[in-house]
């Protein structure tokens, strides 16, 4: 049973420096195969800012993996890293801005691999629309905990002046 009000697609529909510290606090509910998995409190975040972001996918410009972060916020963008981990991202301002928000961590579970292997979130979340999802949405929890800012983890490939922007909100 869902305990807040789902966050529409207008919360998304904005740069990725003002979505992404603002899901801090928030809740990430799960439904697979109609099983409530639960609702976790978002507590770790990155901020990733299109094309000009060398740390951001978009960067390369626009390719079939990278198609959904070109679509107007709201969506997810679900990729594998080294062969074993699915990142979760979700996807952030108007159409033709590829911007989105990774989710390192929610309440008792920090890492997105290990996040995404427990919650059993894979590439079929890939594009999934968080306005009408019935397995996966955010939701207003009321809380906007103090939060941290940081530079983002494992981006050194991106050079200093990107491996350094404090783009990481966390508790």
């Amino acid at each position: 049973m869902a305990s807040g009000k789902r966050l529409s697609r207008d919360f998304f529909i904005r740069d990725v420096l003002e979505v992404a510290p603002d899901l801090i606090g928030k809740n990430m509910h799960i439904r697979l195969a109609d099983k409530a998995i639960g609702s976790f409190q978002i507590t770790d975040v990155e901020a990733y800012r299109g094309m000009e972001d060398k740390a951001c996918h978009a960067s390369k410009g626009r390719t079939p993996r990278t198609e959904v972060m070109f679509r107007q916020g709201g969506r997810l963008y679900v990729y594998l890293v080294y062969g074993m981990y699915w990142m979760l991202n979700v996807v952030t301002a108007e159409e033709n801005h590829p911007q989105a928000v990774l989710i390192r961590g929610v309440e008792n579970l920090s890492g997105p691999g290990r996040l995404t292997k427990s919650l059993g979130i894979d590439r079929t979340f890939n594009g999934e629309d968080l306005d009408v999802s019935e397995r996966i949405w955010f939701e207003e929890t009321g809380v906007n905990p103090a939060f941290n800012t940081g530079p983002r983890i494992g981006i050194d490939y991106s050079g200093d002046y990107w491996k350094t922007r404090p783009w990481r909100f966390y508790v």
